[in-house]
């Protein structure tokens, strides 16, 4: 039996960008935009009235942002929320309103798929997960975001550093661990990839091969590679080459469908 689709209600001051939302919510097939705002208020408004399942919510609007809706409706009787917003700062904040998760402008659709089948997930699984979800959130509360989203405790010999996440250009697998590249230094980290993986914004990172995650926001050029692959090169010069299994996430991350 096909699962129900999950009504989603979009605001977004920018008419733009609330298109570009609408669109990638339609593609996905397995939601239902019933509805659009442009401002805080009627996104208040809409909630109360149409009870949707989602709300992909803008942060930053006049009068009454994101963040104001959230506490406008109250958190009790907020749907499920995704955040979108231009600052990574913002997430520390979502997590204080319960969102279930945060996307970063300009929205990708790798990413944003990520964030909603996450919310999906927990939506289908019934009220017990996504509320034991919103309570790990509230117990952890915005120091765990800031731990988890903004920085990365590294263990080098007898130091702890504690490396922005914003600050690592890429990531490579080396055995039993990975190995971070945060301009000329390197660090190791005793995780593995698919931790590392996890652990990393997902709107910021992109795995591009399975022994290489890479910082969206280094990447200066793709250059078509061998059988369908690219090289990306970063910034700095570095040249990276991706993998068959993720030529998906290359043509995503180009803007492609």
């Amino acid at each position: 039996m096909k699962a129900p689709l999950v009504r989603a209600l979009v605001v977004d001051d920018e008419p733009v960008a609330r298109a570009h939302v609408r669109a990638l919510l339609e593609d996905r097939g397995d939601t239902q935009v019933i509805a659009e705002c442009g401002d805080g208020r009627t996104a208040v408004t809409a909630v109360l009235e149409t009870s949707p399942d989602l709300v992909v919510l803008d942060v930053q609007m006049p009068e009454l942002d994101g963040l104001g809706v959230v506490r406008a409706v109250g958190p009790d009787r907020m749907p499920a929320v995704v955040f979108v917003t231009a600052h990574d700062e913002h997430a520390v904040k979502a997590f204080e309103v319960h969102a279930l998760d945060y996307v970063l402008k300009p929205v990708n659709r790798i990413r944003f798929n990520a964030a909603i089948d996450r919310v999906i997930g927990l939506l289908r699984a019934g009220s017990a997960a996504r509320a034991q979800a919103l309570a790990e959130l509230v117990d952890r509360g915005p120091a765990a975001a800031r731990a988890g989203a903004d920085h990365l405790a590294v263990r080098s010999g007898d130091r702890l550093l504690f490396l922005r996440v914003a600050d690592i250009d890429w990531i490579e697998a080396a055995d039993d661990k990975v190995r971070l590249h945060v301009g000329r230094a390197v660090h190791d980290h005793r995780v593995t990839m698919s931790q590392m993986e996890q652990r990393l914004p997902a709107a910021m990172f992109v795995r591009i091969h399975r022994s290489t995650i890479v910082n969206v926001g280094r990447i200066r050029e793709f250059i078509p590679w061998f059988q369908g692959d690219w090289i990306l090169v970063l910034a700095d010069g570095t040249r990276l080459q991706s993998g068959k299994s993720y030529r998906a996430r290359i043509r995503e991350l180009m803007g492609g469908s």
